[in-house]
């Protein structure tokens, strides 16, 4: 083995999402004997900042504002790259993906650069311009990066359809902590005995932040017409400014008489034990790569319903319900045919879930994926 390598991650920012959760994962478990790593933020800490520096992981912010390139952040950015020396560059999301390739042309020596792409685009329209920009910009400059790894098969495909290059890609789906997402009758008893509610309410729960493509919107209309044949359901929804603050999200629950039985719990840091204590739990997006809060939820043996995008009835299986994005009648419908199981034949379901995330999204697989590509990478810049 011999040397100890330094890789530095680029990231746009470290807020509580998909991405940014999946660099925290790979970093708390990466051989640290083999590789040193270092983060870099081009905007911020966000929520993420200090868990990372809690690892010992030196974080760096470039302060860029969302959107704007100027020219002293690009300035800070290459110096702050060229001041670390790395031996391998890794980019996270669009933007991180770019900067880490205009940073490595900076560098003294040629050193690898891999990007990572966490996204599903069925449309460059559900996509912000400039985003769509940077989208088809790093499609032209593909063929550049080392390796391009993908957290889902359909985003692979999809980026291949925009132009990515195929021959230096690689897909490694993300991993979870079984040991930390587990079964918990207690978690179950005691959030619904902080929500004030009685032992037995039934709880299905989206988590995940405010974003269009979460379609929240579609989780409440699916509500709503399960409430008309099973009144006694309440329904749970956590994630970054999902909470009484969000004006747009309150009116819609006002609008369809939904007040009772929702509880907006907004951005949390005990997702598990959340998690833990649902019936079933739901991804009701119209565009994702690989859902992270589904695998975690199957990991605490809860049956999950999805929407047929990205990779979600891939991680799914057998062991829930795959429904058409954007179809609250379907939602609801596939809802109702969980609840009316029963709970020994959830139950059978939960515990299937569970065993097929760790037969297939082991976090130990996950990290030895990423390592192994790294070892190929620097492998092929030493001969």
């Amino acid at each position: 083995m011999g040397n100890r390598f330094l890789v530095v991650h680029i990231i746009t920012g470290l807020s509580s999402g998909g991405a940014e959760i999946t660099l925290y994962k790979l970093l708390s478990r990466v051989n640290r004997e083999r590789f040193s790593t270092v983060v870099v933020s081009l905007i911020d800490r966000g929520t993420l900042g200090d868990r990372i520096e809690a690892l010992g992981i030196p974080v760096y912010t470039i302060g860029m504002k969302p959107g704007m390139l100027t020219p002293i952040a690009v300035w800070r950015l290459l110096h702050t790259v060229r001041q670390l020396k790395p031996d391998l560059v890794q980019g996270w999301m669009y933007h991180g993906n770019l900067a880490a390739q205009l940073s490595s042309f900076f560098l003294a020596q040629k050193v690898p650069v891999l990007w990572s792409i966490h996204n599903s685009i069925y449309s460059l329209t559900f996509e912000k311009r400039t985003t769509a920009v940077i989208i088809r910009l790093g499609a032209s400059i593909s063929k550049f990066p080392n390796n391009i790894v993908f957290v889902s098969r359909t985003s692979k495909s999809q980026h291949e359809t925009l132009g990515y290059c195929s021959e230096n890609s690689c897909v490694i789906p993300n991993g979870f902590d079984t040991s930390l997402f587990i079964p918990s009758v207690e978690a179950r008893l005691a959030v619904r005995s902080e929500l004030g509610l009685s032992k037995e309410i039934f709880l299905i729960g989206i988590i995940g932040r405010y974003h269009p493509m979460k379609d929240h919107a579609n989780f409440l209309q699916a509500a709503a017409l399960l409430l008309k044949d099973r009144p006694n359901i309440h329904f749970l929804l956590v994630g970054q400014q999902v909470d009484r603050e969000n004006q747009v999200l309150n009116q819609l629950i006002q609008e369809l008489g939904l007040f009772e039985q929702i509880h907006l719990l907004g951005e949390r840091n005990d997702i598990p034990r959340l998690t833990a204590a649902l019936d079933i739990a739901c991804s009701a997006s119209y565009s994702e790569a690989f859902p992270n809060v589904i695998g975690e939820a199957m990991s605490c043996g809860v049956p999950c319903v999805v929407t047929e995008v990205g990779d979600s009835s891939w991680i799914v299986g057998n062991t829930g319900r795959v429904v058409a994005a954007r179809n609250p009648e379907a939602l609801a419908n596939a809802w109702k045919e969980l609840f009316d199981l029963g709970s020994q034949t959830r139950e059978i379901l939960g515990k299937a879930a569970r065993e097929r995330i760790i037969e297939y999204f082991a976090m130990e697989s996950f990290v030895g994926k990423y390592e192994a590509l790294y070892e190929s990478v620097l492998a092929e810049k030493n001969n």
